[in-house]
């Protein structure tokens, strides 16, 4: 590494205020960028991942993990913009369930579970820079969150790093947008950002040992007595919740195992060309990730100790440009990691195989609006559940991208809310279509407008088949 840019990584890093170790653990990924370290993991050093319990197969642990209740603490990453939906704010600001917006149904959750049980159980979002003051302002209408904090602050916010010009590697200027050259280094900071905010010795101070780490859009994941009793029970280190590869998630990442038995994370970036139809094959590789994750602070500490701060996590490389609204705007390697990964670093790490139930995050504005219908529910605990006068499972719904992106154009199309959708098992609409009040869809339907007009679907309309307008 040329010392004349490792000496300007670390004083512009410095001048923004980042703490020593930040620095370091970018220098860590700097290098392996100038190395052209491709973290490619070859299918013969790999097999099935044999390491998974089932959690609707295991006894109820709810005793164990009320035992250990007091000792535990919910980690919401809440760092994304919701700019996908068209949004310059927090996505968990966002319209949920009930004119509740997620951020309000994560802490109700907390505070319901808290009343009900009597206990203190801290709850913590790890934000970005950009959504630390959207945050707070919600937190504000909560002071009784306070009450079961134990003292530990309620947010902290994860680190920025600098972007790196794609043709000559060196740290990007842009001097109409200074702010532009900067970017978060993937929800994999979050082992870097507890040590340096002092978070995870304030948690270990007060008694935590085990926390549970999950994204704020999936208002699945609560902390669910029987699956902290099963991780407790086990005494490990570090356990991921996981669910079952579909045909639709084979070209994403997976659960694998190494040859001597260590349960490991493979991204497509990861993955040889030559490898590709064993990576595909969701028989052989029945899982992915679901980023809802159980790790025992102490052990991390150990961890964090022996390798002077740095968890060593595969390199993701991400192309940009310097300013994301300007395609002529030079490129750039944005320098990311998964804290998933960190499965491989834990040697008694397990996996558990969890039901949709916990796993139901709000990526578009198609599963929104499933979320706002009454296929789903929000029970008197403040948890999303499918509607028990629902026969059809979990509803999908694939919305037009150029009609339906954008939350405004959503809203727009479904002035008066979403359908009934009790009856409806997938809905897909392609074109331009709005909906008036009291629509019904029942079954698997598709309603297609070929046209260059809008075409509304009139009010008290029941539609049980699919419909194609010409």
């Amino acid at each position: 590494m040329d010392s004349s840019i490792k000496t300007r990584i670390t004083e512009i890093m410095a001048q923004e205020g980042l703490p020593n170790l930040c620095a370091a653990v970018f220098l860590a990924h700097y290098k392996k960028l100038l190395n052209n370290e491709q973290s490619v993991i070859r299918e013969n050093l790999l097999r099935s991942a044999s390491r998974v319990d089932n959690l609707e197969q295991l006894p109820d642990n709810s005793k164990t993990g009320l035992s250990v209740l007091g000792k535990t603490v919910s980690i919401k990453l809440n760092g994304g913009l919701g700019t996908g939906m068209g949004l310059e704010k927090a996505k968990s600001l966002l319209p949920a369930k009930n004119g509740l917006r997620f951020l309000d149904i994560i802490i109700r959750q907390i505070l319901s579970q808290r009343h009900k049980i009597g206990c203190d159980l801290p709850l913590v979002f790890m934000n970005s820079f950009s959504t630390e003051q959207d945050t707070l302002a919600v937190l504000n209408d909560y002071p009784e969150l306070q009450d079961g904090q134990k003292n530990i602050p309620l947010t902290f916010i994860q680190n920025k790093v600098p972007k790196i010009l794609a043709d000559s590697l060196e740290p990007a200027e842009w001097p109409a947008d200074p702010a532009k050259t900067w970017c978060p280094p993937g929800h994999g900071d979050i082992y870097t950002a507890l040590q340096t905010t002092g978070i995870l010795q304030q948690l270990l101070d007060a008694g935590i040992r085990y926390a549970f780490i999950s994204n704020s859009d999936n208002l699945g994941a609560d902390i669910d007595l029987s699956v902290l009793g099963h991780f407790a029970e086990q005494d490990v280190s570090f356990m991921m919740e996981v669910a079952d590869r579909t045909a639709a998630d084979k070209k994403g990442g997976h659960l694998a195992e190494t040859r001597d038995g260590q349960l490991i994370l493979r991204e497509v970036a990861q993955c040889h060309v030559e490898d590709e139809a064993f990576f595909q094959d969701i028989n052989r590789y029945k899982y992915f990730n679901t980023n809802n994750l159980w790790l025992r602070l102490d052990r991390l500490q150990e961890l964090l100790e022996k390798s002077n701060g740095i968890v060593d996590l595969p390199l993701i490389q991400n192309v940009k440009t310097v300013d994301p609204r300007d395609a002529d705007s030079p490129k750039v390697i944005q320098l990311e990691t998964a804290m998933g990964s960190a499965i491989s670093c834990f040697g008694d790490s397990l996996a558990l195989r969890i039901p949709k139930s916990r796993f139901a995050p709000i990526k578009t504005t198609g599963e929104l609006l499933g979320l706002w219908s009454n296929a789903f529910i929000l029970d008197q605990d403040y948890l999303i559940k499918i509607s028990p006068d629902r026969k059809n499972g979990f509803i999908v719904i694939s919305l037009d991208a150029k009609y339906y992106k954008k939350i405004d154009d959503l809203k727009a199309r479904f002035p008066h809310g979403p359908p009934n959708l009790l009856d409806c098992q997938q809905l897909t609409i392609i074109g331009d279509v709005l909906f008036e009040a009291n629509v019904t869809i029942s079954g698997d339907v598709t309603i297609s407008n070929q046209t260059s007009q809008q075409h509304v679907i009139t009010k008290d309309t029941v539609i049980e088949q699919s419909i194609q307008f010409t």
